[in-house]
């Protein structure tokens, strides 16, 4: 959930599909191996482009999304902050920090698919725990509640990469709205963002929020990948669309994807806010996610917990 450092939309063709007894990577892992391995492959380098195109058309989303939540605004408006950074700083205003998630949305992507499929295996594995041969054979269709738990499973090796990538992120943008107000800044950029934090505090400074991120990422998967499969069937039963031998069309897959991202952030967003804060915060300021809590409800009351759910 980056915001991407979050789970893109556009990504959702990329994963098996567990509701569909011809899946490959499921039913038939017996008799075609050799398909495994080039479905991973075609994951890997599908989830990469994706995520990398999902990552190149809502950063600037994102860029304000962080603005808002860190107090960073200069307008209550979406359009305005986009506007007004466009106008002070050009396109290259709107693409701060995206070096760091443009850098891991690969690998963050392969995990999270490779890990998805790992679930399905132990949610199927432990459904057919007492099956006989011969029912183990028959296609197994898994509940949307096996669904959930490979889903809320898919994050947690997932955070392994998108906390660091996260917090480097949260920082250069926080950073570039300081230099916008006449600041200045402390990172070059990326890696040295990343070195920097690396010297302060080693690698309990880069992963700062962690606990934060998998908060928002474990529910916000489960309903990501929930709402997907149930949105999937039933725009087959509405087409008409036998599950067995037919497949949506790439308009209907967007759709479903598209509304498993909005259920995603919906879900997501204040434990968002609480790791961005928390994240973007001078060292010492909190003494962990519950302190964040506790000062934003203070300051801001409950609304203040949904900063940023407009982008």
């Amino acid at each position: 959930m980056s915001t991407t450092s979050d789970i893109p939309a556009t990504a959702v063709v990329v994963p098996a599909h567990p509701t569909k007894p011809s899946t490959p990577a499921i039913e038939q892992e017996k008799e075609a191996p050799a398909k495994k391995s080039e479905s991973a492959v075609k994951s890997f380098i599908s989830g990469g482009v994706g995520g990398a195109c999902a990552v190149l058309v809502g950063h600037p989303l994102d860029l304000v999304k962080v603005r808002m939540q860190t107090g960073g605004a200069s307008s209550n408006s979406v359009f305005g902050m986009l506007s007004t950074t466009m106008r002070k700083e050009g396109i290259r205003g709107l693409y701060r920090g995206v070096s760091a998630p443009l850098t891991a949305v690969s690998p963050m992507f392969a995990v999270s698919f490779w890990s998805y499929d790992m679930g399905q295996r132990m949610v199927k594995a432990y459904g057919q725990n007492g099956m006989n041969e011969e029912e183990k054979a028959a296609p197994y269709t898994l509940s949307m509640g096996e669904i959930c738990v490979a889903g809320a499973f898919s994050a947690i090796p997932t955070t392994a990469i998108m906390a660091p990538s996260e917090r480097i992120k949260c920082l250069l943008q926080v950073q570039a709205n300081e230099v916008e107000k006449g600041g200045k800044a402390r990172y070059s950029g990326m890696l040295d963002c990343a070195k920097n934090l690396l010297k302060e505090g080693g690698l309990a400074s880069l992963y700062k929020g962690t606990g934060a991120t998998l908060l928002r990422d474990i529910p916000g998967t489960v309903a990501y990948f929930g709402t997907y499969e149930l949105t999937k069937r039933e725009l087959m039963k509405i087409q008409g669309i036998d599950p067995n031998n037919g497949q949506l069309s790439l308009t209907a897959v967007l759709f479903a994807g598209g509304f498993a991202g909005m259920a995603c952030w919906g879900i997501g967003i204040p434990a968002d806010v609480l790791k961005s804060r928390l994240q973007t915060a001078p060292e010492g300021k909190y003494s962990g996610i519950y302190d964040v809590y506790k000062a934003l409800i203070k300051e801001e009351g409950y609304a203040g917990l949904f900063r940023g759910m407009r982008p």
